[in-house]
């Protein structure tokens, strides 16, 4: 068989594998979470559900995730690079995320069994994060700055240490705050993955694509659990670990490229949560309310207050990422114009959405 192909098959058990472990584990998880009293109730006018439901269905994500990367790491990548040769190819830095996301998931369980507070859990994120970094990965500042040193001074060092961290812990929060609505997280963490997957492949990255179709492969293993009606909920544990799995595996070999184009492909890719964040940050602060504060403002909230259902919502907010991704593909091919076209299409759709066109609150 040719080297396409391999990778071809490559790519496709690498999604097979996760998808069954999640998708076979999360019975087991919504058992588990019964036992140890996981479950989401809902207590306050912001939770979309009306039922108690459990919430430990990350354990299945976590594990099917785990072990795909294990076995990126130890079998499938070694295999290749013995054929082939990829020995530019990171995968010695797959323990620094693997290690990372093993963290961001503990801090999780934790959170979901004892609701730690806010600005704890996320410095807690942080020194996961920073770990991550002293592992190796890390955006490189010299490339981010367009700057060059011989070697790796303090000051680059330092920018690139405050640059990966506000990254990782940014990325991941962001997924943790979108997971709203039944299947929201799942779903856009599956598309995203894809779509950075697929950027990475066209380009030679073939440890960064293994790593996203790891992490859509669980992702859509979870989801037929957790689209609505949800018989389960991923909780922080599993919102947390796919958004630092999401963020760390992004930027595993940016030093191919520049690192501003490698690093704006998730970007755009994840514009919809990302933006979704920063109007809710705008609006806390305005009303002079903590940015850890819990709102009913989000994209999903404003759908829902339309009338347009659980279902729609989600698929609509599907729908924009997708035209995010497909942007941020069409960025790796060097279509700028393109590329700028649809990202400003989806802009206009999450602004239709968000904006309050009565200056009042919808009902």
């Amino acid at each position: 068989m040719t080297e396409g192909t391999i990778l071809k098959l490559a790519v496709c058990v690498i999604f097979i594998i996760p998808f069954l472990v999640a998708m076979g584990l999360s019975p087991l998880s919504i058992r588990v979470a019964g036992k140890i009293g996981a479950i989401d109730l809902p207590k306050d006018d912001r939770r979309m559900h009306d039922k108690p439901v459990p919430r430990f269905g990350g354990m299945s994500i976590f594990f099917a995730v785990s072990i795909t990367i294990l076995l990126i790491q130890y079998v499938f990548m070694p295999g290749l690079k013995a054929r082939y040769g990829y020995p530019e190819e990171p995968v010695d830095k797959l323990t620094g995320v693997l290690v990372g996301g093993v963290l961001t998931y503990l801090i999780g369980v934790y959170d979901d069994l004892k609701n730690m507070r806010p600005i704890v859990k996320f410095t807690c994120q942080l020194a996961a994060a920073a770990i991550t970094f002293f592992l190796g990965v890390r955006i490189p500042a010299i490339k981010l700055l367009g700057l060059h040193f011989a070697g790796e001074s303090f000051g680059p060092m330092l920018v690139s240490f405050l640059v990966t961290i506000l990254w990782l812990s940014g990325i991941t929060n962001t997924i943790n705050l979108i997971d709203g609505m039944d299947g929201l997280a799942a779903g856009v963490t599956a598309i995203s993955s894809v779509c950075i997957g697929y950027s990475a492949y066209i380009q030679g990255y073939y440890t960064v694509t293994f790593i996203m179709i790891a992490l859509a492969g669980a992702a859509v293993g979870f989801l037929p659990f957790n689209f609505f009606p949800a018989r389960t909920f991923m909780g922080d544990s599993g919102a947390l670990f796919l958004g630092f799995i999401l963020a760390s595996g992004s930027i595993l070999d940016p030093a191919k490229v520049a690192t501003v184009v490698a690093v704006s492909v998730p970007v755009l890719v994840l514009g919809v949560p990302i933006f979704d964040i920063l109007f809710a940050i705008l609006r806390r602060v305005r009303v002079g309310r903590s940015i850890f504060s819990a709102d009913k403002g989000h994209l999903h909230h404003q759908l829902g207050r339309m009338g347009i259902g659980q279902r729609r919502a989600v698929l609509m907010i599907y729908g924009i990422s997708g035209v995010m991704g497909i942007a941020a593909v069409i960025l790796t091919r060097k279509l700028f114009m393109e590329a700028g076209f649809l990202f400003l299409i989806a802009l206009l759709f999450i602004f239709i959405f968000v904006w309050d066109w009565n200056k009042k609150t919808k009902k």
